[in-house]
C-alpha cells in the first residue's frame, strides 16, 4: 500500500467524514487529536520483535495501520505530512533460543545479549537482528507498504533517545509508582525501568538499581558477578528500558500519534500511556484488535505453531484476500485456518466486481477501497475460486493445463495470457486441492431415494445438447431435485410450487465430489462438461452399488 499523492477532494472528504468504515472512524480520532494539539506531522507506528521471523500478525498490523493512515490523508486532503514507522525492538535481550533456526548452539552461547549483538545463525548478516530486520523489510516491501524502518539499537546508540531517557530518569519515582502496583511482590522488590548492558559480558542485566542521579544522567547497580557497584550513563546505548517504559519513552521520543495493539496488551497500553503522561508526553491514539484463533478456537501462538503462516496463506491465495481477512472486523476474534481461505478469495473478487457499480459513498464502505488505498484495480475474473476448486476436485488435476481446458469451454477466449490474475488463481487452486481437499476427500454413499434421483439426473443431463448453457443445465438440475426429501415448502418457485432445498445440491457435492459444498451446480457442469458429469454420476453409482 504505497503513499501516492492524494488529490484534494472536498466532496470525497465530506463523504469520508460520514463513513462508518472503521479506518475512517479511527482516522477521525487522529483529526480530533490534532484539534486539541496541532502539529505539522502525524506519526503512525507498528512494532516488531526480531527474535522471530515476520508473521501473519505483523502483516495484519501494518496493513491495518496503513488503512487508517490513508483514511486520515483523505480526511485532511493530504495537507498534513504522515509517516509510518516500522520499529524493531532489536536491543532486547534474547531469553531463549528459537526452535526454527540453524546453529542453535551458536546462538545459545549468547543468551541474554541484545539481538543486535548475537551472531547471525543463518550466516548472512552481521547479527541475528540484522538478519531478521532484513527479512522484515523484504517482507514489507513485498506488499508495497510505505514505511520508515527504525532499529532500537540505532536509536539508543546514536543518541536519538538520549533526551527521552534523561526525562525517564528525571521522573524515575513517578515511573516506579506506575509500574510497582502491576508487579508481583517478589518482582517489585528488584524492579527498575532501566536495564544496564554489561560492559564486560554484553548481557542485558536484570538487576536492581541502587542509586540514580538525574543531574548526572546515571544509574548505579551491583555487578551480578563481582558484586561491585557500577555507575553508568543511561544514554548512548549503555542501558535500555524495560518494555512498558520503553514503549512510553518511544512514543515520547518519536512523537507517535497512532499505534494499535493486540487485545492481550490492553493493560500494557494503559501502563505505558500513564508513563508517557508522567514524562509530559501525549500517548498515541489507537485500538486493541482481537487475536487470531486456530481451528479449535485456541489463541494462535508462534511458539506452538498453530494456525496459518503468511507463507502458507500466499501459497493458496492472493495478498489481497489476506488483506480482506485483516480488514474484516478487527475487533472480533477470528479463526485463522486454511478453511477460511476460499471464502475470502471469492469475497474479495465479489467486492471488486461490485465496486464499479457503487456510488462514491458506498465505495468508501467497500473493503477493496481501503485495501488498495482508494484505487482498486478493474475487476477481471470470469470464474470463481470455488468453481476452480470443484473442477480440480472433479478432475484430480495435476497441472494447470487440465484446468485451462475446462475454463476455455466455460468461458471461450479466456486464457492465461488474457487473464493473468486468473492464472494465479489456477495455481492457488491446485495447491489448495492437493494440500487440503484431496487428503480430506470423503465420498458419501447415496441413500435409496438419493440414488434414484441421481439416476434421473444422469438421464436428464444426457438429453441436453453438449453446448447447453449453464442456466439451462441449472434448470434441469433444479427440476430433478424437486422431490422429497429435497423440497423446501417455505420457499416457492416461480410456478408457485415448493422450491428445492440446499440439501439437494449439497448431496450432489458430497456424493459426486467428496466435498461438503460447491459453486452453482449448473455452472460447474457447464465448465466440467456434460459427458464428464454423466460419467462422474455413473462412477458414484458404481461405487455405491
Amino acid at each position: 500500500m504505497s503513499a501516492a499523492a492524494i488529490e484534494p477532494s472536498p466532496s470525497l472528504r465530506a463523504l469520508a467524514e460520514q463513513s462508518h468504515a472503521w479506518p475512517f472512524e479511527e482516522a477521525r480520532k487522529i483529526v480530533a487529536r490534532l484539534k486539541r494539539a496541532p502539529k505539522d506531522e502525524v506519526i503512525f507506528e507498528t512494532g516488531y520483535g526480531p527474535s522471530g521471523l515476520p508473521h501473519i500478525g505483523t502483516f495484519g498490523e501494518v496493513a491495518r495501520t496503513s488503512m487508517v493512515r490513508h483514511a486520515f490523508r483523505v480526511l485532511t486532503e493530504d495537507k498534513i505530512k504522515t509517516r509510518l514507522i516500522a520499529f524493531s525492538d532489536d536491543l532486547d535481550g534474547l531469553r531463549k533460543v528459537p526452535d526454527n533456526i540453524p546453529n542453535k548452539e551458536l546462538v545459545g552461547q549468547h543468551l541474554g545479549k541484545p539481538l543486535s549483538r548475537i551472531p547471525d545463525p543463518f550466516g548472512t548478516h552481521e547479527s541475528f537482528a540484522a538478519h531478521n530486520n532484513a527479512r522484515l523489510r523484504a517482507f514489507l516491501d513485498q506488499f508495497g507498504f510505505d514505511y520508515e524502518f527504525l532499529s532500537a539499537t540505532d536509536c539508543y546508540t546514536s543518541g536519538r533517545f538520549d533526551a527521552a531517557l534523561r526525562k525517564m530518569l528525571e521522573h524515575f519515582d513517578e515511573v516506579m509508582a506506575v509500574m510497582l502496583p502491576s508487579l508481583r511482590e517478589e518482582r517489585a522488590q528488584t524492579y527498575s525501568p532501566f536495564l544496564p548492558i554489561s560492559p564486560k559480558t554484553g548481557i542485558v542485566l536484570q538487576v536492581p538499581v541502587v542509586a540514580h542521579d538525574a543531574k548526572a544522567g546515571t544509574i548505579t547497580y551491583e555487578d551480578p558477578d563481582s558484586g561491585e557497584r557500577v555507575t553508568t550513563p543511561v544514554t548512548g546505548g549503555r542501558c535500555k528500558l524495560q518494555w512498558k517504559p520503553d514503549w512510553a519513552m518511544r512514543w515520547l521520543a518519536l512523537g507517535v500519534d497512532y499505534e494499535m495493539a493486540g487485545k492481550d496488551l490492553i493493560d500494557s497500553v494503559k501502563l505505558s500511556a500513564k508513563i508517557c503522561r508522567a514524562l509530559g508526553g501525549n500517548p498515541p491514539d489507537g485500538f486493541n484488535y482481537e487475536l487470531f484463533l486456530d481451528e479449535n478456537g485456541q489463541k494462535i501462538s508462534k511458539s506452538k505453531g498453530n494456525g496459518l503462516t503468511i507463507d502458507e496463506w500466499l501459497r493458496y491465495a492472493s495478498p489481497e484476500s489476506l488483506s480482506l481477512f485483516m480488514y474484516r472486523e478487527p475487533k472480533a476474534a477470528k479463526r485463522l485456518y486454511f478453511d477460511v481461505i476460499p471464502r475470502h478469495v471469492d469475497e474479495y473478487q465479489q467486492l471488486l466486481d461490485g465496486y464499479a457499480r457503487q456510488n462514491d459513498r458506498d465505495r468508501l464502505a467497500n473493503p477493496v477501497w481501503h485495501i488498495h488505498a482508494g484505487a482498486p484495480p478493474q475487476a477481471d475474473n470470469p470464474i470463481s475460486f470455488a468453481m476452480l476448486l470443484s473442477l480440480v476436485t472433479a478432475s484430480n488435476a495435476e497441472n494447470a493445463d487440465t484446468l485451462w481446458g475446462f475454463i476455455g469451454r466455460y468461458r471461450p477466449g479466456v486464457t492465461k495470457d488474457t487473464h493473468p490474475h486468473l492464472a494465479k488463481l489456477v495455481e492457488y487452486a491446485i495447491h489448495y486441492f492437493h494440500d487440503f481437499v484431496l487428503p480430506a476427500k470423503n465420498y458419501r454413499e447415496p441413500g435409496a431415494v438419493e440414488r434414484a434421483a441421481l439416476i434421473d439426473l444422469r438421464d436428464a443431463l444426457s438429453q441436453l445438447a453438449a453446448d447447453a448453457p449453464a442456466e439451462n443445465i441449472q434448470t434441469v438440475v433444479y427440476e430433478v431435485g424437486r422431490r422429497e426429501p429435497f423440497l423446501d415448502h417455505n420457499k416457492k418457485a416461480k410456478d408457485g410450487k415448493p422450491g428445492v432445498s440446499l440439501d439437494w445440491f449439497n448431496m450432489l457435492y458430497q456424493v459426486l465430489l467428496g466435498q461438503e459444498k460447491g459453486p452453482r451446480f449448473g455452472s460447474f457442469v457447464a465448465a466440467y462438461g456434460l459427458q464428464n458429469t454423466v460419467d462422474m454420476i455413473d462412477g458414484a453409482l458404481a461405487r455405491s452399488a
